[in-house]
């Protein structure tokens, strides 16, 4: 079917059907927010929807709703999700499997409805599990899969999947849809042991732990985090079976026998491998790395997938101020920490506010890592791709 990203998620929340929806709209995600809402007013869903009056409260919403034992999904974009902070870490502080979809949009100001990834970036330390999409097929799948993985009893943590703002969720493309029953087989009924409107079992959520238990709250919180990669690989595995599109940890691309790689997240990655193709016809040796679970970062698969480089270019469409360097490269330098002979690695933010990242762009920096290589030093290890100085 052809339709944008926005229509591939709300394609998406119809086949799961869930119990409860709740969400405000802001561009651009607010398409699926509206056409999701037609399948309500249309009794193509079962769903409850809950017009709220912002985001803090969709996100409260569904925490109670999540809570109280229902299958419960919000949508969201920058400055909404920003206004969501307070209840992200509860939402996972409490372990409450609520699948979100994220537009990825910048941060104001100056004021700019276009693509970075300032929101998810920003919350990356929440607790939450987070996926990113490089295009609509991936977030259509990514979506599916975030609900069994979500709700898996040994992880019970709330789920983020997020794909690029108007590049991907305005921009029409072929996306293989599931039947209905498919779908509806691979997510099953949402079980829950633990609810508050089971009155035969009575519990208490939120309760207070200062000095005496609240680290270990924390330490079980970061742990069941960790924990959940295997879940992942495993809900991947079923999920191919089923639609014959696999997924993992991170997705390489001719980097097996790669001198040089970039790693790159969302629709950006689909460039880079562009100028693989042309780079490697030309028998330079280069390839990507587009990391897809962000949370629980994967740091030991890709020290592994790493490692045999001789110069990496670590890019991210966020800037983390004051910083000297970017979130990625800091999880990926962190990665590579320890080895004997670690590859030379650069760092570029590239793309802020939805400015387009060419081909050229990504040629660039291929030949600054061919040039750090024979240069066997890095002169500028953080810099930023196409801008006016």
């Amino acid at each position: 079917m052809a339709m944008t990203g926005n229509n591939a998620i709300a394609e998406a929340m119809r086949q799961i059907n869930p119990d409860v929806v709740a969400a405000y709209p802001i561009t651009p995600q607010t398409e699926a927010v509206e056409e999701f809402a037609d399948f309500v007013a249309n009794g193509k869903v079962k769903t409850e929807y809950v017009a709220v009056e912002s985001e803090h409260s969709s996100l409260s919403a569904c925490i109670g709703a999540s809570a109280a034992g229902a299958r419960t999904m919000t949508t969201t974009s920058s400055a909404g999700f920003a206004l969501m902070w307070e209840m992200l870490p509860i939402a996972s502080g409490l372990r409450t499997p609520i699948v979100m979809y994220v537009a990825n949009r910048a941060f104001s100001a100056p004021l700019n409805i276009h693509c970075s990834h300032d929101d998810t970036m920003g919350g990356r330390d929440t607790g939450w599990v987070q996926i990113y999409s490089e295009n609509a097929q991936e977030a259509y799948d990514n979506l599916i899969q975030a609900i069994r993985i979500a709700e898996d009893k040994s992880i019970r943590l709330p789920v983020m999947v997020s794909m690029d703002g108007f590049i991907i969720t305005h921009s029409v493309e072929r996306v293989e849809v599931l039947d209905d029953e498919v779908v509806r087989k691979f997510i099953g009924e949402f079980k829950t042991d633990n609810y508050l409107l089971n009155i035969a079992k009575p519990i208490t959520i939120g309760a207070c732990a200062l000095q005496d238990y609240y680290t270990e709250h924390k330490r079980q919180h970061s742990q069941a985090l960790l924990n959940s990669k295997d879940k992942i690989l495993e809900v991947a595995d079923e999920y191919a079976k089923i639609s014959g599109r696999r997924y993992g940890l991170f997705e390489e691309y001719k980097l097996k026998d790669a001198e040089y790689g970039i790693v790159i997240i969302n629709s950006a990655a689909g460039v880079a491998k562009m100028v693989v193709d042309e780079l490697r016809a030309k028998g330079i040796k280069v390839g990507v790395l587009k990391p897809r679970i962000y949370r629980p970062f994967p740091a030991k698969e890709i020290r592994v997938a790493l490692k045999h480089l001789k110069a990496i270019a670590v890019m991210d469409r966020v800037d983390a101020f004051g910083a000297g360097s970017t979130p990625t490269f800091t999880e990926v330098k962190a990665a590579m920490y320890g080895l004997d002979k670690a590859p030379l690695m650069i760092n570029y933010v590239y793309g802020l506010g939805g400015r387009d990242i060419r081909l050229e762009d990504i040629q660039k920096v291929y030949q600054k890592l061919i040039a750090v290589s024979k240069a066997g030093k890095v002169d500028k290890m953080f810099d930023y791709l196409t801008v006016r100085e």
